[in-house]
């Protein structure tokens, strides 16, 4: 089964989460994939009935899935709102209220919140999955938050604060998911797939920005609508070759 959830506020809060049911002896429990896009606004997508942005992958997706209309964001900052989803509680349970820490208080220093909060990847964890995080990520190394491996690294003093090296996913190709994954075959998996689109930069693809030019004669909202469609194909690429992982494993 799998589920759409959506946030009213432009956000992050459009969550997919997938489950991808292997042969029970091939895997301990479902598959759980969880897709994030940044700064969308709730109505811009093609299941959301908007008259321009495409969005087939995703369309595609919602239509299979049970999609929640309701969704709210109990605080509107990118940290807060990631730490309610990998935790799944308020920020006031939590303790992450903004994005950064007071002026003169190291980064460092405010990582004690993740340390010792019941975060899904080490849930998962006690069930024998593997997790792996990419793109959007405020909780310093993954490794914080329980995953077993991603791609942030954290470090202020290399310019860890949001994602670094993370921030790659999406933008530059799949390449890091394709290879966790096969390197952890026969194990459970979750991924944690939060790239920053279709978030600024809006540097989408000329043929998307060449596309949306024609639909608007506003070239910052072209570039804002091939994001968005930028974002869809990489969820579409991402959705196909776990389509194509599970078949294989399941012959």
């Amino acid at each position: 089964m799998r589920f759409v959830a959506r946030s009213p506020l432009m956000l992050y809060l459009f969550v997919v989460v997938c489950f991808a049911r292997l042969p029970v002896s091939q895997a301990a429990g479902p598959n759980i994939v969880i897709l994030l896009s940044d700064d969308q606004g709730w109505t811009d997508y093609g299941f959301m009935g908007h008259p321009q942005i495409q969005t087939p992958h995703l369309d595609r997706l919602a239509k299979q899935s049970v999609v929640f209309t309701r969704g709210y964001t109990p605080t509107s900052l990118c940290r807060s709102s990631l730490m309610t989803i990998i935790s799944g509680l308020y920020p006031h349970r939590h303790l992450v209220t903004g994005n950064d820490p007071p002026k003169g208080t190291d980064r460092r220093e405010m990582l004690r919140h993740v340390r010792r909060t019941p975060t899904l990847p080490k849930l998962l964890a006690e069930q024998g999955y593997v997790s792996f995080q990419t793109g959007k990520w405020w909780e310093g190394n993954f490794a914080e938050g329980g995953f077993t491996a991603g791609m942030t690294h954290g470090d202020p003093e290399r310019g860890g604060r949001h994602g670094d090296e993370g921030l790659k996913i999406g933008r530059q190709g799949l390449q890091p998911i394709y290879d966790f994954l096969e390197a952890n075959k026969g194990k459970p998996f979750f991924l944690w797939y939060a790239p920053m689109l279709p978030h600024q930069p809006h540097n989408p693809p000329e043929r998307l920005l060449a596309k949306y030019k024609e639909k608007t004669d506003s070239l910052f909202v072209a570039k804002y609508w091939a994001n968005c469609e930028w974002w869809d194909e990489t969820c579409g690429e991402l959705l196909g070759y776990l389509d194509k992982r599970v078949a294989g494993l399941s012959r």
